[in-house]
């Protein structure tokens, strides 16, 4: 079995550039993520027990809750698609949920 890709490194990159205090924790879970075979959100919570599903999308809790990383994965070709990276304050604003078009909310 393959171990996961993620697309796009990019958008949490970026989104580093933009929050400095998110690229450790950002690195750490793509460093985690790249390593890993998951068939399901149950195994996916054996290292990231606080990621939820939303609709189609997993979100995780980075950085001790500062921030939100919102994913879709493709459990049978083991893909990653990084949706969108936001802080606790995005993620919580009702006009500002835009990202639950992404997992079909």
């Amino acid at each position: 079995m393959y171990v996961l890709h993620v697309i796009s490194y990019r958008t949490l990159r970026e989104f580093g550039d933009e929050h400095v205090e998110s690229r450790g924790p950002l690195k750490t879970w793509h460093k985690v993520v790249s390593r890993a075979v998951w068939s399901d959100l149950a195994v996916v919570r054996s290292a990231y027990p606080h990621a939820d599903a939303v609709g189609r999308c997993t979100v995780f809790n980075i950085g001790g809750n500062d921030f939100r990383l919102v994913v879709q994965i493709d459990f049978e070709t083991q893909v990653v698609y990084v949706k969108k990276v936001m802080t606790h304050a995005e993620y919580s604003r009702k006009n500002g949920a835009l990202w639950k078009q992404f997992c079909g909310c």
